[in-house]
């Protein structure tokens, strides 16, 4: 009898391993938050995601002042909290604790707070819940000193797009150094106004023409690992993803980039650039040419996997602060610029918020 229980509980075992890959196919949950909307009693959180490309990679073509007919169609929206594709100075401060894992992170993505960490006497942290108190009190018609002085206090936090929005406010006879900036910090700042990407260009312009104080950086990489320090294992990792991306839809994207670049000169091609990156197919394109190919991938490692393991938590906790700063601020009209391969995968995920309502960007665009 102890043979033939230990044998039939064994068949067991191995029937219901069979059949456990079936069920967690099969099973769909029975809760569905994106159907449970919070009822339209008081303002809304609306989310308008403007997938853009990085205009740090268009050609010498594209001249930034054809972003006008763009700026001016989402200034008509009307957002009342603009949220970025950049890292945010807590983020960096956090990920500056742990150098074994995200030195190349913090080099790449993180900018040096430290002189604007001197010129207050601030660290990151406390840089951060100064910028906020001040925010709080934050009188209807600041003087130009106090602008100088929060915009100093972006710099030290490592919000330096929301210095650059405050110094954006400033008349130009005012964007001068005192109250905390000095000169390094102003010259920083200049060079801000100029750098060719899309919050330089169209976050900051579009926060201060809308009257905001600052922007919110929700881009995330805490999920960032160390390059594989084998050469055979990177190597290896970079031959199988870029056999993935090898294929038909990656050529069709390709040849769409090509013909928007040469369209870059024209009355509206930076508008035909952005409808075309925010249509309704484009973010099934993108998973068909990058993160469905990775995900079928062969190798025996499972690279393809481990890559989009690391894209779809990046998402997640790019969407967690989105939403954080809507909690803090119910009733906000949010735009969220992102790079559009970003864009499927926001959409997705916000929709499961109760208390979120996507805006379609093309009715924005047209």
């Amino acid at each position: 009898m102890l043979r033939l229980s230990v044998l039939t509980g064994t068949v067991a075992a191995c029937v219901f391993a069979i059949a456990l890959p079936v069920l967690a196919q099969d099973y769909q949950p029975p809760f569905h938050p994106q159907t449970l909307k919070r009822p339209a009693t008081s303002a809304p959180n609306d989310v308008l995601v403007l997938g853009t490309m990085h205009l740090s990679g268009l050609p010498d073509t594209f001249d930034p002042k054809t972003l006008s007919p763009l700026l001016d169609r989402l200034a008509a929206w009307r957002p009342t909290a603009i949220a970025t594709e950049d890292m945010s100075g807590l983020q960096c401060d956090a990920l500056r604790r742990y150098p074994s894992r995200y030195a190349e992170t913090v080099k790449t993505y993180c900018p040096d707070p430290t002189k604007a960490g001197v010129a207050t006497g601030l660290d990151v942290p406390a840089a951060n819940a100064e910028a906020e108190r001040v925010l709080a009190a934050w009188p209807a018609a600041p003087t130009p000193a106090q602008r100088r002085h929060l915009a100093a206090l972006f710099l030290a936090a490592g919000e330096r797009y929301s210095a650059l929005v405050q110094w954006l406010r400033l008349a130009p006879g005012e964007r001068h150094a005192g109250d905390g900036l000095t000169d390094d910090l102003t010259a920083e700042l200049e060079r801000l106004k100029v750098r060719r990407n899309e919050t330089s260009l169209i976050s900051a312009p579009l926060a201060a023409r809308l009257g905001l104080e600052r922007l919110w950086s929700v881009d995330d990489h805490s999920a960032d690992t160390p390059d594989p320090t084998d050469p055979a294992e990177a190597k290896a990792y970079e031959e199988a993803i870029t056999r993935a991306w090898d294929n038909p839809a990656t050529q069709a994207r390709r040849a769409e980039d090509a013909r928007l670049h040469d369209g870059l000169t024209q009355p509206d091609g930076v508008l035909a650039m952005y409808r075309a990156y925010n249509a309704p197919e484009a973010a099934m394109r993108t998973y068909q040419s990058d993160f469905g190919a990775a995900l079928t991938e062969p190798s025996p490692q499972g690279f393809g996997r481990y890559y989009v393991g690391y894209w779809e938590t990046r998402n997640l906790r790019m969407v967690a602060n989105i939403r954080d700063v809507l909690g803090q601020h119910p009733g906000t009209h949010l735009l969220a610029i992102v790079g559009a391969s970003h864009k499927g995968y926001y959409e997705a995920y916000l929709n499961e918020m109760h208390d979120v309502n996507l805006v379609d960007a093309i009715s924005v665009l047209k």
